[in-house]
């Protein structure tokens, strides 16, 4: 009875658990009602607010806002294919793997032994002659079998904070796969569209050659017909060439774009072929929604935030290095040389008891692990802040690019529609012979400036909205991380309910 009572009494202590309980301490700022980006501004005298689609729209395939069905099904094998999105999965699996590892430390731990030996024994004599005859000898078999019994009680909480700071880190991982899963989606989104842009640069050079062409043609005849020199021709010439180099580089472009898409995929360059097709004809713009939101919906704000938990019941830990170790042992034997014996219990050894082990000096080192816990808890702390600071910043700089970008092509197109005209007021002239070819050349070459730096701005519109989404954490909320909760011993207190995700000890 008294052997029972102090198992019990063991049992109710494994109650108490050392170390700081966790809460979540607040960014380093409060975040404001609003983006200052998304406020109501005019640009250059034109009033920019953000299209559809808005902020209802579901994110989880954030990319069909662009309406591209190449892209959607690329999409669709980022998941199945993508090596770096499967390393980052076993991550997590791994992660999962160490909880149950933990957690096996709160229960018994039980072995078992078994042996058998054949002994012997020689006898002799001595003769008067002192030497030894050999009269023969014994020979006996030995069986024995048994078990053990040993059970650390976690009286003090360490085995507990450790799987608190282990399924922390689990939901850490599982957010760094979120994390990962955007960022794949964000590059494969902006290497697609720069392999569109690069379509229409393509096509831009194809027309322009053309038309140098023609220029050139008109030149050549001017010459024969001596109303031209011939240093008219060879600056059309130069110009042709000079376009010509820049079609041959730009394929050297999209190739490299398409491998790109291809390693997105997890596939080998020689596997994806992405045909030609028109860019989206308009650019979605999106509502950032409101700031206080954009805490749950960021993969790495989750991610640093579990970190901070897991950093936080470290702590608890360390400072269980102070108190004393309680381990329940029991062991029984059986030993016979008669194998039908063995299990007698006339042939049984047997052991019980609790034991008590711990430090009495130790020169600091426990002292020094709790104070190092605790600056990493810290370290973790600042970290999530500067997280949560950065991730403010990068919706902060989307909307104003989205917004200012948007203006800059509605400017842009107006050059490009100037430019287009003096490019052919200016042939018209020299064909008329009242102006010189530098004219043409210098006019020509403007125009086919302003419409790079078009599909430039184009390119940025688009990359921007992926941007954007990235920023805001795509359809991703922090409820989506999974709720790890190891199954405790009934001996012990089971922690709360799950909520949003969340393990709260």
């Amino acid at each position: 009875m008294n052997r029972t009572a102090a198992c019990l009494a063991l049992l109710l202590l494994s109650g108490c658990m050392v170390g700081p309980n966790y809460t979540r301490p607040p960014p380093a700022t409060d975040p404001t009602p609003t983006y200052k980006e998304a406020a109501y501004q005019e640009v250059e005298g034109v009033a920019f607010r953000p299209a559809l689609p808005r902020d209802t729209l579901d994110r989880g395939s954030w990319w069909t806002i662009y309406g591209d069905t190449t892209l959607d099904r690329l999409m669709a094998e980022v998941d199945v294919s993508n090596q770096t999105l499967k390393e980052n999965e076993a991550a997590y699996r791994q992660a999962v793997a160490l909880i149950r590892q933990s957690q096996s430390a709160l229960y018994p731990t039980v072995g078992y032994t078994s042996s058998v030996t054949q002994n012997s024994s020689s006898g002799g004599r001595v003769s008067g002659n002192g030497l030894v005859s050999a009269t023969g000898g014994n020979s006996f078999g030995e069986y024995s079998i048994g078990g053990t019994l040993s059970w650390e009680i976690d009286v003090w909480g360490r085995i507990r904070r450790t799987i608190e700071s282990d399924a922390a880190a689990a939901q850490a991982s599982a957010a760094d796969l979120a994390s990962a899963r955007l960022s794949i989606q964000a590059s494969l989104a902006t290497s697609y569209f720069s392999l569109r842009i690069s379509d229409e640069r393509l096509s831009l050079y194809r027309q322009s050659v053309a038309a140098y062409q023609r220029s050139l043609d008109i030149v050549r005849n001017q010459m024969n017909a001596g109303t031209a020199s011939r240093l008219d021709l060879a600056q059309a010439q130069s110009q042709l060439e000079q376009t010509r180099a820049l079609y041959a580089a730009e394929g050297a472009n999209r190739a490299q774009f398409e491998h790109a898409i291809a390693a997105l995929v997890g596939k080998m360059p020689a596997e994806v072929s992405v045909e030609t097709a028109p860019t989206p004809r308009t650019v979605p713009t999106l509502d950032a929604g409101t700031p206080t939101l954009l805490l749950e919906r960021r993969p790495d704000i989750a991610s640093a935030e579990r970190q901070m938990q897991s950093a936080n019941a470290q702590i608890g830990v360390a400072q269980a290095a102070y108190y004393p170790d309680f381990t329940f042992n029991a062991s029984i034997s059986f030993l016979s040389t008669t194998l039908s014996k063995l299990l007698q219990i006339s042939s049984a050894v047997w052991s019980l008891g609790p034991q008590l082990a711990g430090t009495l000096i130790d020169g600091g080192a426990r002292a020094a692990q709790v104070e190092g816990a605790k600056a990493n808890y810290d370290k973790i702390v600042a970290t999530y802040r500067q997280t949560v600071l950065t991730a403010f910043q990068q919706v902060e700089d989307a909307l104003a690019q989205q917004r200012y970008y948007a203006e800059q092509e509605a400017i842009q197109r107006r050059a490009v529609a100037a430019a287009r005209e003096a490019e052919e007021l200016s042939l018209n002239q020299y064909t008329a012979g009242t102006v010189a070819y530098t004219t043409v050349v210098t006019a020509q070459t403007t125009s086919l400036s302003t419409q790079q730096t078009l599909i430039n701005i184009r390119l940025n519109r688009f990359t921007t909205a992926a941007t954007l989404v990235t920023a805001l954490g795509g359809g991703w909320r922090d409820s989506d991380i999974p709720a790890i909760m190891p199954t405790m011993p009934a001996a012990l207190p089971k922690p709360s309910p799950v909520k949003k995700g969340w393990w709260p000890f």
